[in-house]
């Protein structure tokens, strides 16, 4: 494709989402922005969530871990991770949004002010910000990063450029409306994904003469079909994987701002559990959708005579641009801007609200106020606190749209590896703490001593770090990277050749666990700082 062609495919669906904004929020006020106004259909929000789940990173990692080269035994053993799912998402049904929706909250760390106290609320709340930038920045960073390296670079066009340009398109479609707004775009953008990688999926298969019913034999007898793996000291290992799936989707989503705010968005808790019964059943055949096209990629390339790429997460895009014929280019095009705005708008919009309700203190009536019971002073104070926190969310959003900008600049000086194991890593050192502070929460009455929540959780994640033996604990204490290497080495060993993989989340939340058990109290002892919750 033309860059005039991609150009314009860019702005029509551009375009379009700005309609939609439009449309959905030209009457939204600030309650409407945080939480919907409580009246988002509950199928809008479980369509609407699978495409902010997956994001772009799926739309273009997942296809090349299949046949990653660093793992050559990966195959389908990222499904193991996704039925792992099943069970994360079912705690969070029953369990957690049952006590967001009685507590009715706005942010979801407001449970821990109510169970620990202010500091492990704001705690927790940080750690969210954190991950949560981290993980955004990971998904911009991948898609941009793909229009740099196949269109923009040879347009002259400088990263910088590419990178604030896409964050100023979420920011106008979103400052306004919020999660109103994203309920209805993320329910387009997920389709226009999912057609996206099926139309492609559809090509593939019928470019190699396979039938639908021939896919998965072509697959299994070319040894890229394997579900499940048996060494436990491999990192694809099934109880690895199978746990680390149960854990990230707790985390990522049951104590994820970003996807429970569209929840908490439903009128009532019945909705909310629908919705996530739904989301968890579908998402499971789309990501098996997404490793279907990755085997189909790699036998289209074994078969065509295809070079690989330098690395996997190139797979797509390099045959998409390269090789692929303008109508099925434009398709990916397509589904990559979907992929990318509807995990970015929906996730922006989840750190302004964390940030404005949990760090800055802004407070949002649930209660609807009828103009015809309040005096002319009490409507002109309304008024007032109206625009104030409409005032102080466009800056928050706006901050952090430029942070992203930075952040994602980094990364593109430094990044190494695939995405999607980055951002599985990282959520295991930065969600840990969280799965810590609401297990801990939920199943014990004890009170905690608050002031010092910072430093157990903090601790648990530099004990992980080492455990892991990741290089970003080493510059700390002088290490180099020969003696980096070694640390890592030596670690493996000292656990008998096991490999920590995904499932570090699981000892991370544990270990956070224990450090809270050990500066808790017993609730007899102290009664006026008994559990509040």
């Amino acid at each position: 494709m033309t860059p005039l062609a991609i150009g314009s495919l860019v702005l029509g669906y551009f375009l379009l989402l700005v309609l939609v904004a439009y449309w959905t929020g030209r009457k939204a006020k600030n309650a409407d922005y945080f939480i919907g106004g409580h009246r988002s259909p509950w199928p809008l929000v479980a369509f609407g969530m699978i495409g902010a789940s997956l994001s772009g990173v799926t739309f273009i990692s997942v296809p090349g871990v299949v046949g990653n080269l660093d793992s050559p035994n990966q195959q389908f053993s990222y499904m193991q991770l996704v039925l792992g799912y099943l069970v994360g998402y079912a705690i969070i049904a029953l369990i957690l949004m049952p006590l967001y929706y009685r507590l009715r909250l706005t942010s979801i760390y407001t449970y821990l002010d109510q169970r620990f106290g202010p500091t492990s609320y704001r705690t927790g709340a940080w750690f969210f910000l954190l991950s949560r930038t981290l993980g955004s920045t990971f998904r911009i960073f991948l898609v941009t990063v793909v229009f740099q390296n196949f269109i923009l670079d040879a347009m002259g066009v400088p990263y910088l450029a590419t990178i604030a340009i896409t964050l100023i398109l979420i920011w106008l479609y979103t400052f306004q409306g919020g999660i109103r707004t994203i309920v209805y775009t993320d329910t387009l953008q997920t389709a226009f994904m999912l057609a996206s990688v099926a139309f492609t999926a559809w090509f593939v298969s019928g470019e190699m003469g396979l039938s639908l019913g021939q896919v998965f034999p072509a697959i299994r007898e070319a040894r890229l079909g394997q579900w499940f793996f048996s060494d436990p000291n491999a990192s694809t290992f099934f109880g690895k994987q199978f746990l680390a799936g149960a854990a990230i989707s707790t985390v990522m989503t049951g104590l994820d701002q970003d996807m429970m705010q569209k929840n908490n968005s439903c009128p009532n808790i019945r909705d909310a559990q629908k919705n996530m019964a739904v989301f968890s059943v579908v998402l499971v055949g789309v990501n098996l959708l997404f490793v279907t096209l990755g085997a189909l990629l790699y036998l289209y390339i074994a078969q065509m005579g295809i070079a690989l790429p330098a690395k996997t997460d190139f797979l797509y895009p390099m045959l998409a641009f390269e090789h692929f014929p303008p109508l099925l280019a434009g398709v990916f095009v397509i589904g990559l801007i979907a992929a990318a705005f509807s995990s970015a708008d929906s996730a922006i919009t989840a750190l302004t609200t964390s940030f404005c309700v949990d760090i800055l203190g802004v407070q949002i009536d649930r209660e609807v106020h009828n103009p015809a019971q309040l005096s002319a002073q009490d409507l002109q104070a309304e008024a007032a606190r109206e625009t104030h926190i409409r005032n102080t969310r466009y800056t928050v959003h706006g901050g952090i749209s430029l942070l992203i900008l930075f952040l994602c600049y980094g990364f593109y000086s430094w990044s190494s590896g695939d995405v999607l194991g980055n951002i599985f890593q990282a959520a295991g050192f930065t969600y840990g703490p969280l799965l810590g502070l609401y297990g801990f929460g939920l199943f014990s009455k004890r009170p905690v001593r608050d002031r010092l929540t910072p430093l157990v959780c903090i601790g648990a994640v530099l004990v992980c770090l080492a455990l892991a033996g990741q290089s970003i604990v080493g510059p700390l204490i002088g290490l180099d990277a020969p003696a980096i290497a070694a640390w890592k080495s030596a670690v493996t060993n000292a656990l008998g050749g096991y490999q920590i993989g995904f499932e570090i989340l699981i000892y991370n939340g544990m270990l956070t666990a224990l450090g809270l058990w050990a500066i808790s109290r017993n609730p007899h002892d102290s009664p006026s700082t008994a559990n509040k919750a």
